[in-house]
């Protein structure tokens, strides 16, 4: 049962991230089209900062599952959250400092980015 509860979530959040993958790279290859390439590599910062974070979430996540691994999942869970928090920080302050990013373009991404992996759980959750 627990190893069933662990699978079905990394399922879905396997499926958010291909969701969420595939509308940032249509995103950046439209932006890219129509805007430039400056414009587009922002864009694909931005959708990097979301698409990483979110990934390493889910491994700290869906680790353990199941009613005597309680604490296990709290603490697995929080500390996911907190490293999620931290690499989205860092992520940021990299692509403003160092990269010299469109800011509008990169926060757009991001943006999109993680919209795109809420509505794909929400509508995987439906279901």
């Amino acid at each position: 049962m627990r190893s069933d509860l662990a699978r079905e979530g990394k399922n879905l959040a396997r499926k958010a991230l291909v969701a969420q993958l595939l509308v940032s790279t249509v995103l950046v290859m439209a932006v890219w089209l129509t805007m430039g390439s400056h414009q587009a590599i922002s864009v694909a910062m931005g959708s990097l900062i979301s698409i990483l974070p979110n990934s390493i979430f889910a491994v700290f996540a869906f680790r353990y599952a199941g009613a005597r691994q309680n604490q296990q999942v709290a603490r697995s869970f929080s500390q996911g959250a907190k490293i999620k928090l931290a690499i989205s920080f860092i992520l940021f302050v990299i692509a403003f400092k160092g990269l010299h990013v469109d800011p509008l373009a990169l926060i757009g991404g991001f943006a999109i980015a993680t919209v795109s992996y809420w509505l794909a759980l929400l509508q995987q959750h439906k279901q």
